[in-house]
C-alpha cells in the first residue's frame, strides 16, 4: 500500500479532498470519509472498479490507509471517522471542461458512448464540465478523462430505500451533450450497452462486497446496491438510452447531416 510523503494542497469541492504526494512518486487526490458524505467513498470505489472493467478513461485509484499523524497536520483538516480513504491519481497538465472554449477533436472518442451509458447506469447526476479532465494532445485536440463519482446513485449520502426508488430520468448534462457530438456512430451506444449488460453478476457483487466496513454501508445496503446495478442495466438502462438518443443524439446527427448537405 502506498504511503504519503508530502502535502500539496486542498482541492476544490464540497468533500474533504486533498492533493498529496506518495512514495510511488505520484500525487493523488485523497478523499476522506467524513460525516454528511457517508456514501461518497463507496460511490467512488464502485464507480472506479466498474469503469476500469469497462476500460473507461478514469485515473488509477485505490483504497488506502492514511496515518493519523500525517492527516492531523493537514491545514483545515476535517477529522475522518474511518481508517480507510479513497485515493485517485492526479493527472497533471489538464483542463476541466469550463476552461476549454474550443474542442475540435477528442482522441479517445471511441470511449464516449460508454461514458454516457456508464453515467446513466450509475445514476451519476454530477457529470458536469468540472468532472471531466481534458489533456491537450494537439491543436484543439484533447484526451478526455472522467473524475469525481461521489454523487452516483443519486446522492453522496443515499439510503437503501432511496436507491431502490431511483427513477429512470434523462440526466441534464451539458457534458453528455458535448461528448455525444463526437460519437460518430449510433451503434457505439448499443455496443456499450451490450458490454455493460454482460458484466458478470458475481463481479458486481464482489466489487460492492469489498467496500470497507467503516465506510458505513450495511450488509443490507450492499445487497440493495448490487441488485440495483444488476437490475437497472437490463430493465432501465435501455429505456434511458432511448430517451437520451431522442433528446440529445438524434437532433445532433440531423443537424450534422443538414450541414453536410448545405456544404455540398
Amino acid at each position: 500500500m502506498i504511503k504519503p510523503v508530502s502535502y500539496v494542497k486542498r482541492l476544490e469541492g464540497k468533500s474533504n479532498t486533498h492533493l498529496i504526494k506518495f512514495d510511488d512518486g505520484h500525487e493523488y487526490a485523497v478523499k476522506y470519509f467524513i460525516p454528511g458524505f457517508e456514501k461518497s467513498l463507496p460511490n467512488e470505489w464502485v464507480a472506479y472498479c466498474l469503469a476500469r472493467y469497462l476500460q473507461l478513461p478514469i485515473p488509477h485509484a485505490q483504497i488506502i490507509e492514511m496515518p493519523s499523524e500525517f492527516s492531523t497536520e493537514i491545514p483545515d483538516f476535517i477529522e475522518s471517522t474511518s481508517r480507510y480513504q479513497f485515493a485517485s491519481r492526479y493527472i497533471p497538465d489538464c483542463y476541466n471542461g469550463h476552461e476549454v472554449s474550443q474542442i475540435n477533436k477528442i482522441v479517445n472518442e471511441q470511449q464516449l458512448a460508454s461514458i454516457i451509458l456508464f453515467d446513466y447506469w450509475l445514476t451519476n447526476r454530477d457529470r458536469t464540465k468540472k468532472n471531466i479532465l481534458l489533456k491537450e494532445v494537439g491543436d484543439e485536440a484533447y484526451h478526455l478523462w472522467i473524475i469525481d463519482h461521489a454523487e452516483c446513485f443519486g446522492s453522496y449520502n443515499w439510503t437503501g430505500e432511496q436507491v431502490e426508488d431511483l427513477p429512470v430520468n434523462i440526466l441534464r448534462s451539458a457534458t453528455h451533450r458535448l461528448m455525444a457530438q463526437f460519437v460518430g456512430r449510433e451503434s457505439d451506444f448499443y455496443e456499450a450497452l451490450k458490454v455493460i449488460q454482460t458484466i458478470p453478476n458475481f463481479l458486481i457483487e464482489e466489487i460492492v462486497s469489498i467496500i470497507p466496513d467503516d465506510w458505513q454501508v450495511s450488509t443490507e445496503e450492499k445487497k440493495i446496491l448490487s441488485q440495483y446495478l444488476i437490475r437497472r442495466r437490463k430493465k432501465m438502462l435501455p429505456r434511458s438510452l432511448k430517451k437520451f438518443m431522442v433528446r440529445d443524439y438524434f437532433p445532433f446527427l440531423s443537424a450534422e447531416s443538414n450541414r453536410g448537405e448545405g456544404e455540398g
